[in-house]
């Protein structure tokens, strides 16, 4: 089992509680980005440049991703592409996409996209709190505690 990141787009609180934790479980932890992602030095932590471009990071998780490997990502079509294969998924607010509620995300993710293309400004999600911090931390922990 391995701990895949879409490190683009991930907090950095977040990718702090990954590497303690990574260093803690002694659990492969790769971090996918199109730019450059600094990681502390540790056997367990590498990161991954692909080349820039639209989905080439998402893609690259896709291919490496195997079944019982547990994906960081709050991109929903990715979130699904690597439910498909057997792998897990958890958002930095520390919730678990599942085959039961990721139908019902894509269906959202694609409503709000056509009210973004007509014009309609929706926001994008709030910041990050110590709330959702703690709540991932807590479901990294479960995870890691019944997967390793």
């Amino acid at each position: 089992m391995k701990i895949l990141v879409d490190a683009d787009a991930c907090p950095n609180p977040v990718k702090e509680i990954l590497f303690r934790a990574a260093d803690k479980r002694a659990v492969e932890t790769l971090l996918v980005a199109n730019q450059r992602v600094n990681v502390p030095p540790s056997p367990n932590i590498r990161a991954i440049q692909v080349p820039k471009g639209f989905d080439v990071a998402d893609n690259e998780i896709v291919q490496r991703a195997e079944p019982g490997d547990l994906i960081i990502t709050a991109d929903i079509p990715l979130a699904s592409a690597v439910i498909d294969k057997g792998a897990f998924a958890l958002n930095p607010r520390g919730e678990f996409y599942t085959t039961e509620n990721i139908r019902q995300r894509l269906n959202m993710r694609d409503f709000m996209e056509t009210l973004r293309s007509s014009g309609i400004q929706s926001g994008g999600p709030p910041p990050l709190t110590q709330q959702d911090r703690q709540a991932f931390a807590n479901a990294l922990d479960r995870f890691l505690t019944k997967n390793s």
